[in-house]
């Protein structure tokens, strides 16, 4: 009688750690994890060191790049390292194996796993190619920029991973309907929204002073993709009605908005540098409202937070994470490239805020967005397809 057929495992390969660890989490939690390579110094939290594969140069390199050029250029020169991480990659492969990347990373190992059989699987964290650099190259036109959306190198790596993948997670509606527009197959998206550990974002413990004057977040970077331009006409606008109202920044910004924040430089910013963990917890804690007027985002990581620290979010639905906005309950969701309806909608919060309103619904979106939700939910796409845990 012949053995049973060993089920196969996954090799998984990110130029970084990132939130694709959440996926190299689940697999090693079900057994269905052959090794996850790095290119850093240190691997990922809850995957074995005898299931760690790591090449600390690429990191290296990248933390060399990022301290000494400019974002553009450093990030166009981190591209150009892929194609060497992907060879190191290919080197580690065996045939039979299945194989998880994102974007970029490994287009060939994704092929050479094909080649020999296996399935190739890959993380999409921005929308569809095409979307995502037609919305950007749009943004490009309208302000003027010199700067390409992205290097193109990097788009060119993205355009052959989604060609060289079987199954693609997406995890957002905006993510997964970009690439239903475009004719992607639906069977071939698998759904799986990010977990986002939420325990220590809390609304802050004391009653709001009744003398802070309307304070507005945006954290992250600032450049075109982000909708900085937007965010500061937007910012404008309302101060034309709360003269007073103050907004913070994160001191981030692209090469592709330098001129743009130059000229609102008139405009009283309130900028923090990199801050840590408690630091950015107490900023969410002390400001009434997240305004993000992302034009490309995957899935905002931030409007998660700022939910769970009790700030309504004004966002727009190429955000991803506006999934999970219910207008007028938790924050309003705006078309993109719009001022006006930002600036409305904010102020229409701060008319209830003001009032002593606040949102709620932190306990149903831990739970949402626990890891454990998105285990159950990836494990359970790689069951349909047969491929099976070993705690089933």
């Amino acid at each position: 009688m012949n053995a049973a057929k060993a089920q196969p495992r996954f090799a998984m390969a990110c130029f970084a750690r990132s939130g694709d660890d959440n996926f190299a989490r689940a697999l090693e939690h079900h057994g269905l994890l052959d090794f996850y390579a790095l290119g850093t110094r240190r691997g990922a939290h809850g995957i074995p060191p005898e299931h760690t594969r790591l090449q600390p140069l690429f990191g290296l390199a990248n933390y060399i790049f990022a301290r000494t050029l400019p974002t553009y250029q450093a990030e166009s020169l981190r591209f150009r390292t892929y194609g060497l991480f992907d060879r190191w990659v290919q080197s580690l492969l065996s045939p039979g194996q299945l194989f998880f990347t994102a974007y970029a990373f490994a287009p060939g190992a994704m092929r050479k796993t094909r080649q020999h059989g296996g399935l190739a699987f890959m993380d999409a964290w921005t929308s569809h190619p095409e979307e995502f650099w037609e919305l950007l190259a749009g943004e490009q036109k309208i302000w003027k920029s010199k700067a390409p959306p992205v290097s193109r190198h990097y788009q060119d790596l993205v355009v052959e991973s989604v060609a060289a993948a079987d199954y693609i997670c997406v995890a957002s509606n905006f993510v997964r309907n970009s690439f239903l527009q475009r004719g992607y197959p639906a069977e071939k998206l698998l759904f799986c929204p990010y977990p986002v550990d939420l325990e220590m974002f809390r609304p802050a413990p004391e009653p709001r002073p009744a003398d802070r004057p309307f304070t507005i977040l945006h954290t992250g970077g600032l450049s075109l993709r982000k909708g900085t331009p937007y965010l500061l006409e937007a910012f404008r606008l309302i101060r034309k009605e709360v003269p007073n109202a103050v907004l913070r920044i994160k001191r981030h910004v692209r090469n592709d908005v330098v001129d743009i924040m130059k000229k609102n430089s008139d405009l009283p910013i309130e900028w923090s540098d990199n801050l840590d963990f408690a630091g950015n917890v107490r900023r969410y804690q002390t400001s009434d409202l997240l305004l993000f007027p992302s034009i490309e985002d995957g899935f905002a990581m931030v409007v998660a937070e700022a939910l769970a620290c009790g700030l309504p979010v004004v966002t727009t639905p190429n955000t991803g994470a506006s999934d999970l906005i219910q207008s007028g309950v938790n924050g309003e969701v705006v078309p993109i490239r719009n001022a006006r309806a930002l600036a409305d909608a904010a102020l229409k919060w701060w008319e209830r805020l003001r009032q002593g309103e606040r949102i709620g619904g932190r306990a149903g979106l831990t739970e949402r967005l626990s890891f454990q939700r998105f285990e159950e939910n990836f494990i359970g796409h790689l069951t349909r397809l047969g491929i099976k845990s070993s705690l089933q």
